[in-house]
């Protein structure tokens, strides 16, 4: 049992062509299935998924799979320890490392590495959420073990209410996502997959990062705004980090759902290991100046602009919903949400000058965007919403988040309303 991270990293590192990892990932414990990784350590991308699966269905019992009598060879920790040594160069030197944190590995997989990985980098020792510390297959305490899901961090926010530390650090059960929840005026929330996406992005910007940031296109368009300002090369890609890890001379890569690509020469794909060290590194710089990861995001709201997320998601048990969905979205776009005028309408079957194409479908409009999609791992529509507020000053930034949480409301309705969903 270890992290889907490991399994990316001991590719390149042991020069394998390909790798599998057997995992439910953040998915229900019937959702079991292998992601597999090809030699340059990266998750596969057609025709390659195609060509798995045709020799799948190929199979007619199990019993006619040719399996080799020898050639096995069962690796010890000597890779783990590599991998460990390896994310001493995502800290940088000297720094400050004094955060401390609750910790759930949501009955995954994460719980050791991370443990050894704070202790290599000299932070204290994360306080454990003790229900899903251990490796669990059945996910006892989760419907669904995703953080982002509700009431999937309710146990980390209870021990962090009883032991009051710095920030609440989470991995989905194969580590390769990570969440952070800070605390919030009298009580704990979790930070947006993008509000964590731009913190990294400007902590690595200040460091003197180099190389390009690339995210995929359902993610917000701050890390554009952020990578335009300092000078660096930027990139959107397909849903997913087996494009964003494909990205050249890629230094930083994020995606809304919690994935954060921080050692691309190290793992290209995402890490919650990794991301977890560095998110707490940032808190640690912070708190060195009595400062929080919520005073750098309204740092961030003044200098670029307030960007505003939010996903309007629907699970469904009969698939051809989420494909009438999209037909009546093509056949009937919307021309105004929230009142504001659509500017522009983009089909992404028939891609577009920098993307391949894909089943979804992205709005434009004064202020704001959306993009549907059918989700690539859940029987689910998603759809991502951002809206973009101008902030003149500190002051300004309660109203500003007033006017964006009401644009966001209203977006969702009437794109539902579009939708029939």
């Amino acid at each position: 049992p270890l992290p889907t991270p490991v399994l990316a990293f001991a590719i390149r590192h042991l020069g394998a062509v390909a790798g599998v990892e057997v995992t439910a990932s953040h998915n229900p414990p019937r959702d079991n299935g292998y992601k597999v990784y090809l030699g340059d350590g990266s998750q596969i991308v057609p025709p390659a998924d195609a060509e798995i699966a045709a020799e799948i269905a190929a199979v007619t019992t199990l019993t006619t799979v040719p399996r080799p009598d020898t050639g096995w060879e069962t690796l010890d920790d000597t890779i783990l320890d590599a991998y460990l040594a390896r994310t001493d160069a995502v800290l940088a030197p000297g720094s400050p490392r004094t955060a401390r944190t609750v910790y759930t590995p949501m009955h995954g997989v994460g719980r050791d590495t991370v443990l050894a990985a704070f202790s290599r980098a000299g932070f204290p020792a994360p306080a454990l959420v003790a229900e899903q510390a251990d490796p669990d297959p059945d996910f006892p305490t989760v419907a669904f073990p995703n953080p982002e899901e509700p009431g999937a961090m309710d146990l980390a926010f209870a021990k962090a209410r009883e032991t009051n530390p710095d920030l609440v650090i989470a991995n989905d059960p194969d580590a390769d996502r990570c969440a952070a929840a800070v605390r919030d005026g009298d009580d704990w929330r979790m930070l947006r997959g993008d509000e964590v996406g731009a913190l990294l992005a400007v902590h690595l910007v200040k460091r003197g990062a180099r190389g390009t940031f690339a995210e995929s296109i359902v993610s917000s368009s701050l890390l554009g705004r952020i990578a335009e300002k300092a000078g660096l090369p930027y990139e959107e890609t397909l849903t997913g980090f087996k494009w964003i890890a494909r990205v050249e001379d890629l230094r930083y890569g994020y995606e809304e759902a919690l994935g954060y690509c921080v050692d691309p020469e190290g793992v290209r794909d995402k890490d919650g290991i990794t991301a977890a060290l560095l998110i707490t590194e940032l808190a640690s710089v912070l708190k060195s100046e009595g400062r929080t990861l919520l005073d750098l995001l309204d740092d961030i709201a003044v200098e670029y602009g307030l960007h505003a997320t939010d996903q309007l998601s629907v699970r469904v048990q009969d698939l051809s919903l989420i494909a009438d969905a999209m037909r009546r979205l093509r056949q009937q776009p919307p021309t105004r949400l929230a009142g504001l005028p659509i500017t522009r309408s983009e089909d992404l079957t028939r891609g577009t000058d920098s993307l391949p194409p894909t089943d979804g479908l992205r709005y434009t409009l004064d202020g704001a965007r959306v993009i549907v999609r059918p989700s690539g791992t859940e029987p689910k529509l998603k759809c991502y919403l951002e809206v973009v507020v101008p902030v003149a000053s500190h002051t300004d930034l309660p109203a500003a988040r007033a006017k964006a949480a009401d644009l966001l409301t209203t977006i969702k309705q009437d794109l539902s309303a579009a939708a029939g969903i």
